[in-house]
């Protein structure tokens, strides 16, 4: 097995003013649309639709968030047939994603037929944009599906912060929370290399400053334009880096307890943090572990007179920040059913020893400490 590593970010990002006008580039062509009935409704969708006057318009807002496999086989069923030569993915990560699992589909079924993917985001969390990773669903078992394909990566991302100013407090605080799990997750996985460290520290820096303004006041656009520059740093940085256990833990544990992804992540972090540093046992391997996270304390401006130190302190500002945003330090303050949970544990660690996220984490871990981290997250 070779064990070099490589970074090949394939997206043209288009961030700055007078965005749309990009998408005058697709003029006269077939265009498909991937979005929710939201979007439809709401405005998005229209003032896309202005920048592409002269095309052939499908569009398909039959997205839901975690795409169950039903949705994907109809909206590929749907562009098979239309065969667009623009494939455009308008949403939060959602449509994004359900758009990568459509395309990869039809690209399947008709290799002959030339397709560009543009993503344009609608919340500050997945960096969907930017990544070759895309969940889909199975509501029948109950389960989420990592999907990862370089074939999935957006060819264009535009990152219009004017999609996100009417975002509410609590989405804004539940996808800024993502982004600060992608971005750590990325900082301390296998994958990781002084390239996707450039990008997932300076999301953390930007997130770290920018989220708690724009959860306060949605219309500050120079946090909004910091979070969703921030969400794209850090996709840049795991989609080559890799995530880890918690974002295993936490597709198990919403495909089972069906919670809000970014609030599951919120929860688990402390969690992940401390037993991936090793604070309790000082497990072999996690020495290096630690480090990067105190110095990650440190690049937010957190005191670090050592490293136990800086973990602790950077521990200490994300149960803060979930404080700050009502989020529960437990998944019981979600008022779920606990025996429910109690009884899931078993199958929901299986889940994430499985899940494709967990093979990035620094740390290998047995089913007993998944079920540790479930227990203790879980309260």
């Amino acid at each position: 097995m070779p064990s070099y590593k490589s970074f090949s970010p394939r997206t043209e990002i288009v961030f700055g003013e007078g965005l749309l006008d990009r998408l005058h580039a697709y003029r006269g062509q077939r265009v498909g649309i991937v979005t929710d009935a939201f979007m439809a409704k709401s405005g998005p969708l229209d003032r896309v639709l202005s920048y592409l006057d002269g095309c052939e318009i499908k569009v398909f807002d039959e997205a839901i968030p975690e795409p169950p496999i039903a949705t994907v086989t109809k909206g590929a069923g749907i562009f098979a047939e239309f065969r667009p030569q623009v494939l455009l993915a308008l949403g939060g990560g959602s449509p994004i994603d359900a758009a990568k699992a459509i395309l990869s589909v039809v690209r399947a079924t008709d290799t002959a037929q030339k397709i560009e993917f543009v993503a344009i985001p609608t919340t500050s969390g997945t960096g969907s944009e930017v990544t070759s990773f895309a969940i889909i669903s199975d509501p029948e078992k109950g389960k989420k599906f990592p999907l990862i394909a370089k074939e999935m990566v957006p060819d264009v991302a535009i990152l219009d912060p004017e999609f996100v100013r009417t975002a509410p407090p609590k989405v804004t605080a539940d996808t800024g929370m993502d982004v600060i799990t992608h971005a750590l997750e990325a900082v301390v996985a296998n994958g990781a290399s002084h390239f996707t460290d450039a990008f997932a520290e300076k999301s953390l820096e930007l997130a770290f400053a920018n989220l708690p303004r724009a959860y306060d006041d949605g219309n500050d656009m120079e946090a909004r334009d910091a979070m969703h520059q921030s969400s794209c740093l850090a996709g840049l940085a795991f989609s080559e880096a890799g995530l880890g256990v918690n974002h295993g833990l936490a597709h198990a544990i919403g495909g089972r307890m069906h919670l809000v992804h970014g609030r599951i992540n919120a929860v688990l972090l402390p969690h992940v943090i401390a037993w991936n540093a090793g604070l309790e046992d000082d497990a072999p391997g996690c020495r290096e572990t630690a480090g990067r996270y105190a110095r990650i304390a440190s690049r937010i401006g957190l005191d670090v007179p050592s490293v136990r130190a800086g973990v602790i302190a950077l521990i200490r500002a994300i149960q803060a920040l979930n404080q700050r945003f009502s989020i529960p330090s437990t998944f019981r303050g979600f008022g779920m059913d606990a025996e429910e949970y109690r009884r899931a544990m078993p199958d929901m660690a299986a889940a994430a020893m499985a899940d494709a996220c967990t093979a990035g984490n620094p740390r290998r871990p047995t089913l007993e400490e998944l079920s540790m981290l479930l227990g203790r997250a879980g309260g």
